[in-house]
């Protein structure tokens, strides 16, 4: 794919040089000049493995013809610019053309500097990028300018360090790879094979590719290095066993050929093939016989620009006859045959690299123009012209051609041109269907309907596993990131797309259902003073003020009565005031919870319910001393009533209980609490469990006054009927236990809201029952039944149990 180059070498001296014409029976292959341009082109195409074992340079005519069109221009005024073109078929064994272009009167005498000089200024060719690697060093030690058209993409010669001259007006393998990439990306094929050839071309593009796609979603399913020997059937087995629906073929055209003939063959369907720019244009196998049952080819090509005057400089060209005798050695620096071939072959032949070749010859001539110092019609002839004089210009060089600005970046890669998306059609031609533009900025563009409507219409993929849905995790199976089966993610968390392989926990105010991509703000929640349960459990609260002020009133109004006396005198109205007090706390479960809320809800409660049960306790132990002590031990029911133990006792209970609830309170006060059960919303409440825990004193201080109160009533059951407390007390103790006992299971069972409500209920049940229990019997008696509010009904039934109890 890389001859008649001097073609074009031609076109140029000729047009711009009337005086020296290509005379009949000249060499096509050389022209006499001031300055020679070297080429190397592989005109016949050698295989790899042939030869391997002689030590000897290769017959470059023997092998394959290669045809491919370059082309030639002039710029310098009276300068002559010679070229001489080699043969170099061979990548290792054909270095008698490069010892000629180095060569001075036919010597190469490296060790002495004056002889190295040749007329050669810089060299266009060699085809490939292991020729390149072989040749090159040779051309750089003396920074002779190696210009490469083709094939020579390997991303290694963009390191200046070791190929200093190395120039090439076609774009390296990492633009290849971008484009492939872009069309993996823009299709989301993600499960690929990558055949190459088993060359230093085709190794860097591995290499490349490889690093490309690190970290992406594309899988490299399977890669083999192609060479003579390869086994395509079982390659081609390997591959649909893995049900790999794309594969690159990043590999010269004759590789390309076996491999596709062989696909053909195995009865490959439906697969989508994507051809780099050395076989994408292939003339022949877009039209083979069931090429079309192997799917789709897509390829990147170098864009078809048409170099002016090019047909009719070939029709004259070919209309001389220069190649009267093949054998001649000197007609084409060693044996060859080009008579064979046409002025059609050569138009018709693959012209994507007519416009690099062009264009690297007028970079030469440009960049000589600029040394030689030309001007108005004539360059200055004296200056002598170094090869590296050359290099230096070439690197500076832009101008524009064929509505193309060449120029150089400083790793010596062409900083213009597109490339070319194509398409084999139903036809077997390469229709272009898109571009990739790299400068000034990167685009990728397909606007071709007809290849739109095919993708959308038979959506060709290519996966290991099928996407998982929103909301479910990758989980990788084997080696490939690719294999992987869903799990839907749990609620609780979310699936970022930037991590698809784990669920990610919502934070503490977010909440999200089985399968979230994202959180949700969770809903803040309490028992609001405006909620219906809330208003009710206050209204409660208010009409227990109002009984205790009633009551209160109609205590104040009968205390010097039996029933008052009987039912404790003044420390009733210390109980209907604790009662009072406690009932503060009902109206701090309901609003937003806060420090002082929480510290509201317990320590009123707590404190002033203390001194009630103390009270109970007192007035229990003082009924069971008069009536079942006194017989028994006088002492002790006069050292009671001497010293107001009952009031010493109940000092003592509110005193022990506000200490500990200080000390507690000051510490460590109850805080809000946040109540994540509901995975929707935030309950806010106080901390409840962490406040038991740590008031345990508190609670046990109190707990022990009711089951003393409960156990003293409790022995005075059979005491007076109507001057007996002690079953009233006994009654509302158990009351108390029963409503605490029913709370606390309760609240392991129920969460959020209704906690705080179920306490509030609890906390004032508690005050309705001693106030009910207790007060309310001797309400009755006051105002219902006053015969029984009198001394004298008293005394008799206190004169009736002594009788009693004394027998």
């Amino acid at each position: 794919m890389f001859t008649l180059i001097f073609v074009y070498l031609c076109l140029l001296c000729c047009n711009l040089h009337a005086e020296t014409k290509c005379i009949p029976k000249t060499s096509e292959f050389k022209m006499k000049g001031d300055y020679l341009l070297g080429g190397l082109f592989g005109i016949h195409h050698v295989n790899a493995t042939l030869h391997q074992n002689i030590p000897e340079a290769i017959i470059c005519s023997s092998q394959e013809f290669s045809l491919e069109i370059n082309n030639s221009t002039s710029l310098l005024p009276n300068v002559t610019l010679g070229y001489e073109i080699f043969d170099h078929c061979s990548d290792t064994k054909n270095f008698p053309g490069i010892f000629s272009l180095m060569s001075v009167d036919g010597s190469v005498q490296p060790w002495k500097e004056s002889a190295n000089f040749s007329k050669v200024i810089a060299v266009v060719g060699t085809g490939t990028s292991t020729t390149t690697m072989t040749v090159a060093p040779l051309f750089m030690m003396d920074l002779v300018p190696m210009v490469r058209l083709f094939g020579a993409s390997s991303s290694v010669f963009s390191r200046k360090q070791n190929f200093p001259s190395f120039l090439r007006t076609v774009h390296p393998n990492k633009y290849f790879i971008e484009i492939i990439w872009k069309f993996l990306e823009k299709f989301k094929w993600t499960w690929v094979a990558f055949l190459y050839i088993d060359d230093d071309y085709g190794r860097d593009g591995l290499d490349l590719f490889v690093k490309k796609i690190k970290d992406t979603e594309i899988c490299l399913a399977f890669t083999h290095g192609l060479k003579e020997d390869t086994d395509y059937p079982k390659l081609i087995k390997q591959m649909e066993a893995l049900r790999i629906n794309v594969t690159i073929v990043f590999t010269t055209k004759w590789t390309a050929e076996r491999l596709i003939m062989s696909a053909i063959q195995q009865n490959v369907t439906n697969k989508v093939w994507i051809a780099v720019d050395a076989w994408s244009l292939h003339k022949e196998l877009p039209k083979e016989r069931g090429i079309r049952n192997i799917g789709t080819v897509l390829g990147i090509a170098e864009p078809k620009i048409k170099i002016p005057g090019f047909d009719d400089f070939v029709f004259s060209f070919k209309a001389q006859n220069q190649c009267g005798n093949p054998e001649q050695d000197p007609f084409c620096n060693q044996m060859c045959n080009c008579s064979s071939l046409s002025a059609e072959d050569i138009i018709t032949a693959d012209p994507s690299f007519n416009f690099p070749v062009y264009s690297a010859v007028y970079a030469v001539a440009h960049a000589l123009h600029a040394v030689l110092q030309c001007g108005a019609g004539s360059c200055n002839k004296s200056i002598k012209v170094y090869p590296h004089m050359v290099l230096e210009e070439l690197t500076k060089s832009k101008f524009t051609l064929l509505n193309q600005t060449v120029h150089f970046d400083d790793n010596g890669d062409p900083k213009f041109g597109p490339y070319a998306i194509v398409f084999w059609n139903e036809s077997g031609d390469a229709e272009e269907i898109g571009s990739y533009t790299f400068h000034p900025e990167h685009n990728f563009d397909i606007n071709n309907y007809w290849f739109i409507l095919w993708f959308y219409v038979l959506q060709p993929e290519s996966f290991c596993s099928k996407e998982c849905p929103d909301g479910f995790m990758k989980k990788q199976e084997g080696v490939h990131k690719c294999c992987f089966s869903c799990t839907i993610c749990p609620k609780g968390t979310y699936l970022n797309t930037t991590d698809p392989y784990n669920c990610i926990e919502c934070e503490d105010k977010e909440w999200s259902a089985k399968g979230s991509t994202t959180c949700n703000i969770r809903q803040l929640e309490y028992v609001q003073f405006s909620d219906p349960t809330a208003i009710v459990i206050m209204i409660g609260t208010v009409i227990l003020l109002a009984f205790i002020v009633a009551i209160s009133v109609l205590f104040a109004l009968n205390y010097n009565t039996p029933v008052v006396r009987s039912a404790g005198g003044p420390m009733c109205f210390l109980i209907l005031g604790c009662l009072g007090l406690c009932s503060i706390s009902v109206f701090f479960f309901f609003g937003e919870p806060s420090v002082a809320f929480c510290v509201l809800r317990y320590f009123p409660f707590l404190l002033f319910y203390t001194v009630c049960v103390a009270c109970l306790f007192a007035r229990s132990f003082q009924i069971i001393c008069i009536f079942k002590i006194s017989p028994n031990f006088p002492n002790i029911s006069r050292i009671w009533t001497k010293y107001n133990i009952h009031w010493i006792f109940i000092s003592a209970a509110f005193l022990l209980q506000a200490i500990l609830l200080v000390i507690r309170f000051s510490l460590d006060p109850p805080k809000q609490y946040k109540d994540k059960f509901y995975f929707d919303r935030i309950i806010l409440g106080c901390e409840l469990n962490k406040f038991v825990d740590d008031s345990l004193i508190s609670f046990i201080l109190i707990s022990v006054l009711i089951f003393l109160s409960f156990c003293f009533s409790y022995a005075g059951k059979d005491l007076p009927k109507n001057y007996n407390e002690a079953k009233a007390i006994t009654f509302c103790m158990l009351l108390l236990i029963l409503i605490w006992v029913t709370f606390a299971t309760f609240a392991t069972i129920v969460h959020g809201k209704d906690i705080d409500v179920s306490n509030a209920v609890a906390t004032l049940s508690s005050l309705y029952s001693l106030l009910l229990v207790y007060f309310l019997p001797r309400c009755y008696i006051i105002l219902f039944k006053p015969e029984k509010n009198t001394e004298q009904y008293f005394q008799d039934l206190i004169q009736s149990y002594t009788r009693s109890y004394s027998q």
